[in-house]
């Protein structure tokens, strides 16, 4: 009896995923978990247990959530940092990265009115940061964009105005957008906003052209994008959207979207729309964000981390007691992302 329960102890322990941990009784349902999870080496790892997480967030449970796991909520306690969420090898390398990692909000607004003097000129940036204040139409329900900031990398601002939309604005929303009628009144028809929107994020490519590698053409990095988009009347390619709000590693364990606001405290270090919505400052939180996805120290492996795994079908049926002969360790080789991973952007 001791030898039988023995074998069924190493059995379930081979039958563990090299991710997750989980952990199952039959090989065939680890080959099934690996086919419906998409794990890959673009998700989210903790430093101390090398467990894979869906989500930032998932991995903020597992290392100071109510239920930690222990080992590495201790090691996280001393060497961790609670904004990237990375581990290091000690306090001072902690305390050194902690001066790159914590932003702070008036380290952009603090040098806003030097920037605006760059307007127009997009420099070296591969991507740019878009955000949009709207106003009420019709019974004031319907959005219309009242106000439009563009910025690059860097953080200067390439195009920021005040947008007279096609219809009456019948809600200004004064408390949450800081608008008034005499800001709209000889303010830069929609039309021409949207022509100049258009050039800026083309660059001079056509909209057919625009290839999602190796192109002249900007990436566009936002919160609810289609939504700016639609408002604005500008059509872009979705391969070069950048959407914050639907970025999973920075969703919420229930895969819901978190807001600008909490991922700008909990992972920038900084509070923002504190009061009138700013869209320069929104802009550039989205950008920082980005700019830390894109940095994440991922292999640059454009096939694992490209999201098109649910159409190339790495664990099919007919290959299935292949699989089952595999070990945990291979099938994480063989997985790949089923989204695609912001840090293949630097590689382009």
């Amino acid at each position: 009896m001791p030898g039988a329960m023995d074998g069924k102890r190493e059995e379930t322990i081979r039958n563990k995923c090299a991710a997750c941990f989980r952990q199952f009784n039959k090989v065939e349902h680890l080959v099934e978990h690996m086919r419906i999870s998409f794990h890959s080496v673009h998700e989210p790892k903790c430093g101390v247990c090398q467990k894979h997480c869906r989500s930032f967030e998932s991995l903020r449970e597992h290392l100071i959530g109510p239920l930690p796991k222990v080992e590495c909520a201790r090691v996280f306690s001393v060497r961790g940092c609670s904004l990237c969420l990375n581990i290091f090898d000690n306090t001072s390398a902690l305390r050194y990265h902690r001066d790159s990692c914590q932003y702070s909000r008036n380290s952009g607004l603090a040098s806003r009115m030097s920037r605006l003097s760059l307007q127009n000129s997009t420099g070296d940036s591969q991507a740019v940061a878009l955000a949009c204040i709207m106003v009420g139409g019709n019974d004031g329900s319907i959005d219309l964009c009242a106000r439009v900031c563009l910025i690059g990398e860097d953080e200067n601002i390439i195009f920021n105005a005040y947008i007279k939309p096609s219809i009456v604005v019948t809600n200004y929303r004064y408390e949450k957008t800081g608008i008034r009628p005499e800001h709209l009144r000889d303010a830069m028809p929609i039309q021409q906003a949207k022509r100049r929107i258009q050039d800026i994020l083309c660059n001079g490519e056509p909209v057919w052209k625009i290839r999602q590698r190796g192109g002249r053409a900007k990436i566009l990095v936002g919160v609810g994008l289609d939504h700016d988009l639609a408002c604005l009347g500008v059509e872009y390619p979705s391969f070069m959207l950048r959407d914050i709000e639907n970025y999973p590693p920075l969703m919420k364990t229930s895969k819901l979207s978190n807001s600008l606001k909490y991922l700008s405290q909990a992972y920038l270090g900084y509070d923002i729309q504190n009061g009138i919505q700013d869209p320069y400052e929104d802009s550039v939180a989205a950008m920082r964000l980005y700019l830390k996805m894109r940095s994440q120290p991922h292999p640059r492996d454009y096939i694992s981390g490209s999201g098109e795994a649910r159409n190339r079908e790495n664990f099919p049926a007919w290959r299935q007691r292949e699989l089952e002969r595999m070990s945990p360790e291979a099938l994480l080789e063989l997985s790949e992302s089923d989204y695609y991973c912001w840090c293949l952007d630097s590689s382009k």
